[in-house]
């Protein structure tokens, strides 16, 4: 069973620029943690925070109930894993992974045992004997991985581990490095900028802007409910369309002619102009009203859907996606109406930026 890790008011400072914003976090044992945000937003600084090789200017890390910000990185008991792989060149497969259980003083018959179940566990123990320059991009990555976990870690932290790799690879190896952690139990902090890639590999994300955390919840609730329109922006495509809530019912009024009932909508949204995230596949296209009135200005196939770019009447551009229940593809220039999934959008406070939405 993994261990439970605490971040409480965590702070990060270089000179004057506080990078770090007392964060808070807690992450379950044995959980797939995912810090995920775009370049500079402060994830891997915060994950080196974790593992000690970043000082920790306010706050506290705990390790369950130990706090460990003033304890060495080589007695925090943490594997990581690189962008870069960091493995040996000089040496074998079998011997990269036994680097860390040598500096832990194992014995020869104990290495023997634990590389070898690790190597078939990642499944490259018939390479065991090959240098780091005869292995692809994929298997250099299980050295890595394999490498972390021998050393019986209680803590797996790993940076962008799959950035190097090309498209296909990345998602082989995602679901690779998901499967086993599952399989050996240990608590991973994940770091990526890759939306897909966490989507497809948390338990839970926390999406990070600007050194603070702007939501933690799991894929599907991130997903389905940004907490605020930075979230809707960055987790997949999101349309931004403006509106105006009724002053005592939850009706959206998107055009003079075109209003929807929004489900769950909280009564704070009442009266105020808002801020409506929708995202490509919860439009639906019809040829005639009510909707949004739009003009399709270009359409890509893509078999089992079809994704249209079209713009509003008021110059608005839209991204809409369509299933295959349609066997014809409208044409360019076509005049259509776009209607949106009432029970799917979010609508968000145009001041605030934060979420309207109350449980659903």
């Amino acid at each position: 069973m993994g261990v439970a890790i605490t971040l409480d008011r965590v702070v990060k400072q270089y000179g004057q620029e506080t990078v770090i914003k007392g964060i808070s976090l807690s992450i379950r044992p044995g959980e797939f943690f995912t810090l995920l945000g775009p370049s500079g937003c402060g994830k891997t600084t915060l994950l080196r925070m974790i593992i000690g090789f970043n000082s920790i200017e306010g706050g506290e890390i705990r390790i369950d109930d130990k706090v460990i910000n003033d304890i060495p990185t080589n007695r925090r008991n943490m594997g990581m894993v690189f962008q870069n792989y960091a493995i040996f060149p000089h040496m074998s497969v079998r011997e990269n992974v036994e680097f860390g259980l040598k500096m832990r003083g194992r014995s020869k018959g104990e290495m023997a045992h634990s590389v070898e179940e690790i190597l078939q566990i990642v499944k490259i123990d018939h390479l065991a004997d090959r240098m780091p320059s005869q292995l692809s991009g994929g298997q250099q990555q299980r050295v890595a991985l394999a490498r972390a976990i021998v050393i019986e870690p209680e803590v797996l932290l790993m940076d962008e581990p799959l950035s190097n790799l090309d498209a296909k690879l990345r998602v082989e190896m995602r679901n690779v490095i998901k499967e086993i952690q599952h399989r050996v139990g240990i608590t991973t902090v994940y770091v990526t900028h890759d939306q897909e890639e966490a989507l497809a590999v948390s338990d839970r994300i926390a999406v990070m802007q600007a050194g603070e955390i702007q939501q933690v919840d799991t894929p599907v609730r991130i997903y389905r409910r940004p907490a605020n329109t930075f979230v809707a922006s960055f987790i997949g495509l999101s349309n931004s369309v403006s509106a105006t809530v009724a002053d005592t019912e939850p009706v959206l009024q998107v055009t003079d002619s075109y209003t929807e009932r929004i489900p769950g909508l909280s009564p704070d949204a009442y009266g105020k102009t808002v801020t409506v995230a929708v995202r490509p596949e919860e439009w639906t296209l019809a040829t005639d009203g009510p909707g949004v009135r739009v003009t399709i200005e270009s359409s890509v196939f893509l078999g089992l859907v079809t994704h249209y770019f079209a713009r509003t009447d008021t110059g608005e551009r839209l991204e809409i996606i369509q299933d295959r229940s349609r066997e014809d593809i409208f044409p360019d220039g076509t005049t259509l109406w776009a209607r949106m999934d009432p029970r799917k959008i979010n609508v968000f406070d145009t001041a605030t930026t934060q979420t309207l939405m109350g449980s659903v």
